[in-house]
């Protein structure tokens, strides 16, 4: 394994996307799992890709690294195709939920290996990693709780320093302190060492202030694709006495409504100073709506929009 690192080239340069694709489609026999998506992923950025169980995203991290071959469409990472090429693929750690390891092999022996496979793995922060996740090096895969089989791809994934790293939820297993350990070494090293990493998750609340952009798929086709910046600044919930918030309303992209009374709470699109203004002049009170809530709101609306143009 080693020789065959050697020889190979040096890592793809930061220049081209980091990940381009264009009109990608998967099939399972009559089902459409990747339903014609085009996107791109820019250099050293954390990316989040969203969206409920079943929408595809698990499929699109497999084909984004070589692990299954696309219906139709191109898939370029670092400006070349993933599939059966080494070159490109020793420069990828993708990090599942439902990583798999030999039965007799523990934690020590994932770590020992990882240098085989990634050519900037990191052995000081993996050390620093087991440390802070109170992880037993000695106990077989198998005895481990979910917890530990979770930190075990967690310090994989954040060591091995791959220029682009995928976590498909394997953190869902740790506690919630555990789940801010990662969150906060992963802050920590991109600064100190920027590379391209996309979380797959439901918790998007958790891991809203470390996105740079956000992709949301649903039933296989991208539906948001925006950075994460201009989203949480694109949406206002309007809270108030049902006739004005009502008035004030009128004309205004409306993503959600709700109430109690005579009392409205209706989430609207992006309000420029004059419309807060008038907001406020009216009595009204605005509040800013989470990646999550915005997400849930915007995907049920066009979830709806896309049923009735199919």
């Amino acid at each position: 394994m080693s020789a065959a690192r050697t020889a190979t080239a040096q890592p793809p340069t930061s220049i081209a996307p980091a990940v381009h694709v264009e009109g990608l489609t998967k099939r399972f026999g009559s089902f459409t799992a990747i339903d014609d998506v085009s996107f791109t992923v820019k250099p050293n950025k954390i990316y989040g890709l969203l969206g409920r169980n079943g929408a595809g995203k698990t499929t699109i991290m497999q084909l984004l690294t070589g692990q299954d071959f696309a219906t139709t469409g191109d898939i370029r990472v670092f400006g070349e195709r993933p599939v059966e090429n080494a070159r490109i693929l020793q420069n990828i750690c993708f990090i599942k939920e439902s990583q798999r390891y030999p039965d007799d092999f523990q934690p020590k022996h994932v770590f020992r290996s990882a240098p085989w496979f990634f050519e900037n793995w990191d052995q000081d922060l993996a050390d620093q990693l087991i440390d802070d996740f109170r992880l037993p090096l000695n106990r077989r895969i198998k005895k481990l709780s979910r917890g530990q089989l979770s930190a075990v791809g967690v310090i994989v994934g954040l060591a091995s320093r791959a220029p682009l790293t995928f976590f498909d939820e394997p953190y869902l297993g740790l506690d919630a302190v555990a789940r801010q350990i990662f969150y906060d070494r992963l802050l920590e090293d991109f600064a100190e060492h920027p590379r391209t990493v996309i979380l797959s998750t439901h918790l998007i609340d958790e891991v809203a202030n470390l996105l740079e952009h956000v992709i949301v798929i649903d039933q296989g086709r991208i539906l948001m694709d925006e950075d994460a910046e201009e989203m949480r600044t694109s949406a206002t919930t309007v809270v108030g006495q049902r006739s004005a918030v009502e008035s004030f309303v009128t004309g205004l992209d409306v993503l959600h409504r709700d109430g109690i009374g005579g009392l409205a709470s209706v989430t609207v699109g992006a309000l420029s100073p004059a419309q807060r203004v008038e907001a406020a002049a009216a009595g009204l009170e605005l509040s800013p709506v989470s990646l999550q809530q915005l997400i849930v709101r915007k995907t049920n609306v066009r979830a709806t929009e896309f049923e009735q143009s199919a």
